[in-house]
């Protein structure tokens, strides 16, 4: 099966996404889109009632890192990213009332 998109739906995704493309980026995002879409119909041909196991099904626990305090030893360099900052912490804005 060939996929093809037209020069409207990606202008159409494009404005979905609010994404501001340029007229000439257009074809190279139409031919990228072409090749997922065609990539994802070979994916969706693949028999799969042959196989006799998939990797994650048995595996149902999640898996967690140790959570441990690090101390940084350049807290000015890891302040500058702040936008703003407070007795030497970031400040963020309240999202609870």
């Amino acid at each position: 099966m060939d996929v093809k998109v037209s020069k409207e739906e990606i202008l159409h995704i494009a404005n979905l996404a609010s994404l501001n493309i340029k007229e000439e980026e257009i074809e190279q995002y139409r031919e990228n889109l072409q090749e997922i879409l065609q990539f994802a119909e070979v994916v969706n041909q693949v028999d799969v009632e042959t196989l006799q196991e998939t990797i994650g099904e048995e595996n149902k626990c999640n898996v967690m890192r140790k959570d441990e305090i690090h101390e940084f030893e350049n807290k000015e360099q890891i302040m500058a990213n702040a936008p703003e900052k407070e007795q030497n912490m970031f400040k963020v804005p309240k999202v609870v009332g």
